[in-house]
């Protein structure tokens, strides 16, 4: 009889200091890393063509906020001994809040103000965490909005908070996408799904 392998688990600083010699990102879900995909294509163009229009509209609004893909952690406060930390697809924050994290690990501390809007976009193999773990996460942190990008199911979720609990509006086709955090958004479901950028 065998003994199944106990998996290693890591620490928030360990996790920060990880390189196992490949080019994987790992995001740490209770002290375990997770592999982050690569992802097809339109994942790409679609977090490329937010970010251009999120920046967009940060600068038309003269919110003192930035736009960033792929590159600023999140650490959660989901119960359990082992910590976690996500790396979510798009992250809008205080200006002000990036510039502090030039010189150290980007990644957003529990004791740090929340971004304003963070962006999911699922794939085959991050479904459930999108749209479950996630959700639940991120209502946690007080993070204003988090959109969950569906291209699988060709529809948009928009979760806005209400009073620590996010309510959830879906968008499809030409629908236009409802944010309170970009209250002049004009861009519908179709646009957003389909972008090619």
């Amino acid at each position: 009889m065998t003994q199944a392998a106990v998996k290693q688990r890591y620490t928030f600083t360990e996790w920060l200091t990880y390189n196992d010699g490949a080019d994987t990102r790992y995001e740490l879900v209770d002290g375990e890393l997770i592999p982050m995909d690569i992802g097809k294509g339109k994942h790409g163009a679609i977090a490329d063509f937010l970010n251009d229009h999120f920046k967009a509209e940060i600068s038309r609004q003269s919110q003192p906020w930035t736009s960033k893909i792929f590159s600023i952690g999140v650490r959660s406060p989901r119960a359990g001994r082992w910590d976690t930390a996500r790396i979510p697809d798009l992250v809008v924050l205080e200006f002000e809040q990036w510039e502090a994290m030039l010189d150290r690990e980007a990644v957003i501390e529990l004791y740090e103000s929340p971004p304003i809007l963070v962006v999911e976009i699922v794939s085959d193999s991050t479904r459930s965490q999108d749209y479950k773990a996630k959700r639940a996460e991120y209502a946690v942190l007080n993070i204003l909005e988090y959109w969950v990008v569906d291209p699988i199911q060709q529809q948009i979720t928009v979760f806005k908070l209400d009073e620590g609990i996010y309510e959830g509006e879906e968008f499809a086709n030409g629908e236009v996408v409802e944010s309170a955090v970009f209250s002049d958004f004009k861009l519908t479901a179709t646009q957003v799904l389909s972008a090619k950028m």
